[in-house]
């Protein structure tokens, strides 16, 4: 490809677009902990506790119109955050998928959700 482009060599890839390239001698390892933990520190939840199950199964979340609506850019903006992240974190894939089909009018129990991904 050099023949053909203008190129630099900027030595091995370590961090690209929020995400973090590890080599090991078995292979590579690709995470997003640095934007993760930004994604927290944006959220104001640096300090809070670890959940092992991102999200209820049995959670049924409805667009009830009699709950109080919440912030819809903020909502928005935690969601998007998050469907970045599951390039890494496949294991939020569902959660996310679930919580983006109230994007355009989040309530509370949205955002309790919400919450507990995060």
């Amino acid at each position: 490809m050099a023949t053909k482009f203008e190129m630099s060599d900027l030595g091995k890839l370590t961090y690209y677009l929020g995400i973090e390239v590890t080599k090991l001698k078995d292979g590579i390892i690709v995470y997003q902990e640095r934007y993760a933990s930004k994604i927290l520190e944006e959220a104001g939840m640096s300090d809070c506790n670890m959940v092992h199950i991102p999200m209820d199964p049995s959670l049924k979340l409805s667009k009830a119109p009699q709950e109080e609506e919440i912030n819809e850019k903020d909502f928005r903006r935690k969601i998007g955050c998050l469907r970045y992240l599951i390039h890494t974190r496949p294991d939020l894939s569902h959660c996310v998928g679930v919580l983006s089909r109230y994007m355009h009018s989040p309530k509370e129990s949205h955002g309790v959700a919400l919450k507990q991904v995060l």
